[in-house]
């Protein structure tokens, strides 16, 4: 009777090593790709979202000089020398800050911009080392 060998494992070669390898790095760069679709899915969410906020306030400030045009007194505005200003708030700390100088009907736009909030406070709860030993 012919003998029987017990090798144990078979013997892997290069290429099926290359194969798994190659495998591996194909599941690791899908994943990558996975985040980077979703992180640019909520990026451009969120531009959405500041543009939909933008021209609400846009629109409001429009409602506003309209309202000032037809002669109407509008809650927050203040008038300094026929100059009319006013601001809308706007989500993410900003506001867009109108000053209008009216003449009859006819208005004269001086400044229509976007503008941080002036009440913003920076964010010290970090414990940040002032350079101090003590």
């Amino acid at each position: 009777m012919a003998k029987m060998r017990k090798d144990g494992f078979p013997p892997i070669g290069g290429s099926s090593l290359l194969v798994i390898f190659s495998v591996l790095c194909l599941t690791v760069f899908a994943l990558l790709t996975i985040s980077t679709v979703e992180a640019g899915g909520r990026l451009s969410q969120k531009a959405v979202s500041s543009v939909e906020d933008y021209y609400l306030a846009d629109a409001r400030a429009e409602e506003m000089l309209a309202e000032l045009r037809a002669g109407k007194i509008v809650e927050g505005v203040a008038c300094t020398d026929g100059v009319y200003s006013y601001e809308v708030p706007m989500q993410g700390g900003q506001r867009i800050q109108v000053k209008v100088r009216l003449t009859g009907t006819e208005a004269s736009i001086l400044q229509w911009q976007t503008t941080p909030q002036p009440d913003w406070v920076p964010d010290e709860t970090l414990p940040v080392w002032d350079g101090n030993l003590e």
